[in-house]
Parts: C-alpha cells; sequence; structure tokens
C-alpha cells in the first residue's frame, strides 16, 4: 500500500511517535509509528514503506514550530 501523504497524518501522530520519526536516523517507520498512521488514516502502511526526502524535511520544520 502507498504511504498516504504525510499533512494527512502528521498532525495527529502521538508526540513520541514524531520524535520516533525523527530521531530514527532512518526513512523507514516503525511499527508503533505505521500503527499510528493505520488508525488516523484507515490506510495499512506496509513494513517497507519510507518518508521522501520530503516528507523528513516536512518532519523537521512541522517539529520546529510545535516541539
Amino acid at each position: 500500500m502507498t504511504l498516504p501523504p504525510i499533512h494527512e497524518w502528521w498532525p495527529h501522530l502521538s508526540i513520541d511517535a514524531r520524535h520516533e520519526v525523527k530521531d530514527s536516523g532512518s526513512a523507514h517507520l516503525t511499527e508503533k509509528v505505521r500503527e499510528e498512521i493505520r488508525e488516523i488514516t484507515g490506510a495499512v502502511v506496509g513494513m517497507q514503506e519510507t518518508l521522501s526526502d520530503e516528507d523528513l524535511e516536512y518532519a523537521r520544520t512541522q517539529s520546529e514550530a510545535v516541539d
């Protein structure tokens, strides 16, 4: 399955999940983050889904504004 656009789910992720994304050093999503995205969007997020460079930049800039 294709990962839904980050702007649809990022604002609804828990703070812990946001930190997992930012601090992982990887574009791959953890099981916890994938599960939260599924709960938020209803999409099934596969284990191989990764964030694009643009998604990672979005997460970084949105976090700076909030965290």
